[in-house]
């Protein structure tokens, strides 16, 4: 499930009358391609390459030939040299996600480092690496991709991609139950639009959080060249922390509840930060305590993580997260069902979630395993409870943080196991092993079921990864490590359009974001870093909901306009940092 989503500009005139209705001041972006169709080579695979001792394949689309006997082998040889492997085809199969009728080549016994290329019939493949850093460049473009998310400073990446200081005036919206100024206290733009969300922040950040925990090797080192570059603080959690300082300036301190969201009333045009004048508003419930549960839970809960990731660093901050951790959590426990839904007045994201149980869940659990303070386990596992004994483990959410908190409670210092955690363990491996199961099916090797293509189902697949990971933590499995992997070589080529989903990485990457920056720089190719959101077997947009059905991984359209198929989000990012972590780590 995704959230109740924008409504755009675009949408909002009708995609229909677009062209025309368009006001001057986006007279040039009617003039500006809006959208790109791609045309999938015969060989398909991850663009970046592979690493050495994970398993390699790649998709062999067998309708691109067609005039000749179908092929049953292939053969790699390095750049411009001669072979110095051969394979077997797989045997054919239809893919039920695409609809493609496809084959498979397995390198993975090849393991010595360099630029390969793959044959099928005289066909050649992109060029790809085989190494052990392989995937860096893609991890630090797609954190430093949060840089040029932020709001409230001047941001500069370089090559054109810079915006001077945005939104730097604030206000408290009467739904918030307060008046007055605020100053503005920085955050992410959550996606293609300018609003700041704290649910979705939450998982964002607890995300890669959880990164920096489970794969500090691969992140400590990792320069972003950001402003705060050179200081005390690693920059990937100087990054972070530029969010964090948004995020707790949206927390009451009089009682410790959370605010739900920071926006304008409603999206602006197409247009660069630093043009959007519409005030920025805190928004509340619209009623008393004007303040929501889940917001005020997801706090608690990222406040916990932060307080154990800064420590070594800035203790001092680190002793201002947990404060902030535990007078959440004390609000969200004695406001446990404040739900959040948009007031008549504001048209941005609802982020409106009607149960808060798993916030709350998530919340004790980070803040027991930071505090080991025995008030925190009755509460969590108080829970949990209803969850037993039948425990399912399901891929983590903006609103379904569920695993988050049971993972959290399983990675608590602990002198043995308990059955709890035993249970936790024990469903997590369970549905790693569905994951793993998938990938052998897939014509592409991805983890998605046919279900799974929604809104944002590219986040889907990084999320999954993300389980398939903890399932290795808890129990060390390659098979899972390999699958998780295998979604990166979807999301960078290995699907059925032959595109990387991040813009500014691979051979064929998408141009065309549902991104204000993207559209209104003048530069011709998008801001780098981003995923989009990939195929929507459902729509949710005028353009969307006028492409012919199809399968539903070719449900997606390279469009600017396409929102519910190709906006960027920050917690679709979040993810496919973790995985790119991981890649990059000799612990994954």
């Amino acid at each position: 499930m995704t959230k109740i989503r924008r409504r755009s500009f675009l949408k909002s005139i009708g995609a229909a009358a677009a062209a025309s209705a368009l006001p001057p001041y986006l007279h040039a972006l009617s003039q500006a391609p809006l959208s790109a169709t791609y045309t999938a080579p015969p060989i398909l695979l991850n663009q970046l390459g592979y690493l050495p001792n994970h398993a390699k394949l790649a998709t062999v689309l067998l309708a691109k030939f067609p005039n000749q006997t179908q092929p049953t082998t292939f053969r790699l040889r390095p750049e411009n040299h001669a072979v110095i492997f051969e394979g077997k085809l797989s045997t054919p199969s239809l893919d039920a996600a695409s609809g493609d009728t496809t084959a498979q080549a397995d390198f993975s016994s090849i393991t010595t480092p360099g630029l390969y290329q793959l044959e099928v019939a005289g066909t050649l493949s992109d060029t790809f690496a085989i190494n052990l850093t392989v995937y860096a460049e893609a991890l630090r473009l797609t954190m430093r991709g949060y840089y040029g998310q932020r709001c409230g400073c001047a941001v500069d990446l370089g090559n054109g991609y810079h915006h001077p200081a945005c939104h730097l005036d604030g206000a408290f919206d009467p739904t918030s139950g307060r008046s007055g100024s605020v100053p503005n206290a920085g955050g992410w733009h959550d996606a293609g639009d300018y609003g700041r969300y704290i649910v979705n922040s939450g998982i964002s950040t607890a995300t890669l959080l959880w990164a920096w925990e489970l794969y500090p090797d691969a992140l400590r080192s990792l320069k972003l060249d950001i402003p705060e570059s050179g200081g005390a603080l690693p920059d990937f959690l100087a990054e972070i922390k530029w969010n964090l300082n948004w995020m707790l300036s949206l927390q009451d301190l009089t009682d410790g509840g959370m605010w739900h969201k920071q926006t304008s009333l409603h999206f602006c045009a197409f247009i660069m930060p630093q043009d959007d004048h519409l005030p920025s508003e805190i928004i509340g419930t619209g009623a008393a305590p004007y303040k929501s549960t889940c917001a005020t839970a997801d706090l608690a809960a990222v406040m916990a993580i932060a307080a154990r990731c800064y420590q070594p660093f800035d203790p001092t901050f680190a002793a201002r997260c947990l404060a902030s951790s535990r007078l959440a959590w004390t609000w969200a426990r004695e406001h446990p069902y404040v739900t959040f839904n948009n007031p008549p007045t504001v048209l941005t994201g609802n982020y409106g979630d009607t149960d808060c149980t798993d916030e709350l869940l998530w919340a004790s659990a980070e803040l027991f395993r930071t505090t080991l303070e025995p008030q925190y386990e009755p509460a969590l596992l108080e829970s949990i409870k209803p969850l037993l004994p039948n425990l399912k483990i399901t891929i983590p959410s903006w609103n379904n943080v569920a695993s988050l908190g049971l993972w959290a409670y399983a990675f608590s210092p602990r002198h043995k196991l308990s059955p709890v955690v035993e249970s936790i363990q024990q469903a997590t491996q369970t549905a790693a092993a569905e994951l793993i199961a998938r990938t052998h099916t897939s014509g592409y090797g991805t983890t998605l079921s046919i279900a799974d293509y929604h809104w944002g189902s590219n986040s889907n697949a990084g999320n999954q990864s993300l389980l398939l990971l903890v399932a290795n933590r808890f129990e060390p499995n390659q098979a899972a490590v390999d699958a998780a992997l295998s979604n990166l070589h979807y999301l960078v080529g290995r699907n059925c359009f032959g595109v990387s989903w991040v813009t500014q990485l691979g051979h064929r990457p998408f141009q065309h974001p549902h991104h204000r920056p993207s559209a209104a720089d003048g530069i011709a190719a998008p801001w780098p870093g981003l995923l989009s959101g990939g195929p929507n077997a459902h729509g949710g947009d005028a353009v969307a909901d006028a492409l012919p059905k199809a399968p539903p991984m070719r449900m997606w359209l390279d469009d600017q306009r396409a929102y519910s198929m190709n906006e960027i989000a920050i917690n679709w990012n979040a993810p496919l940092v973790f995985l790119l972590a991981a890649a990059n780590s000799p612990r994954a």
